[in-house]
């Protein structure tokens, strides 16, 4: 799963990069949200990135896969206009509640009144600071930079730091990651 800023401003660098992630095939797929880079790339560039990468779009979408995992993937919540009137709120309600369900949101920001509407929050922007000590800035409008954090009850939101980079291509204290989730039935 994507939750955006796969594809940044600077696209002419990413000439055969879409072919290593078609490798990638997982047994029920990979999805991807927008984060603000595939705003700054451009949406049609970026969605035909993503999609020629095999990641299935989730722009105000849901899927629930083989009524066992439900995935909810709405665009960043920037100073863009996302498609269709639909609410996040009104979107997780579609989904089965009696279903796990992965709400991926770019911007690692938590709507109180949406608790118990999913399970677990996929969420990036932050690049985890990317240079120290700039984690701290980051951390005044995002306070949750980095890493498990556990929210209401059984809903955890996990805010990773990304593999790639924002301006400069240099991590300094902020390493790249790539997570990796076994969600196990209780």
């Amino acid at each position: 799963m994507s939750t955006g800023d796969l594809v940044d401003g600077q696209i002419n660098t990413l000439d055969g990069l879409s072919d290593i992630l078609r490798e990638i095939n997982p047994p029920y797929g990979k999805y991807a949200v927008m984060g603000n880079h595939e705003f700054y790339a451009g949406v049609k560039i970026s969605e035909d990135f993503t999609q020629k990468a095999g990641f299935i779009m989730l722009r105000q979408k849901a899927v629930t896969i083989k009524n066992m995992l439900n995935i909810v993937g709405v665009d960043d919540t920037g100073h863009w206009n996302r498609p269709g009137p639909i609410t996040d709120e009104e979107l997780l309600k579609k989904v089965p509640r009696n279903i796990f369900t992965v709400f991926l949101k770019h911007r690692p920001e938590v709507d109180a009144g949406l608790l118990g509407l999913f399970d677990l929050q996929l969420s990036g922007h932050t690049h985890g600071g990317q240079v120290y000590p700039f984690r701290y800035i980051t951390q005044i409008p995002f306070p949750r930079v980095a890493g498990l954090y556990e929210l209401d009850g059984d809903t955890v939101l996990y805010v990773s730091r990304g593999t790639g980079t924002w301006g400069p291509p240099v991590r300094v204290l902020a390493p790249p990651e790539i997570t990796v989730f076994e969600i196990i039935r209780k």
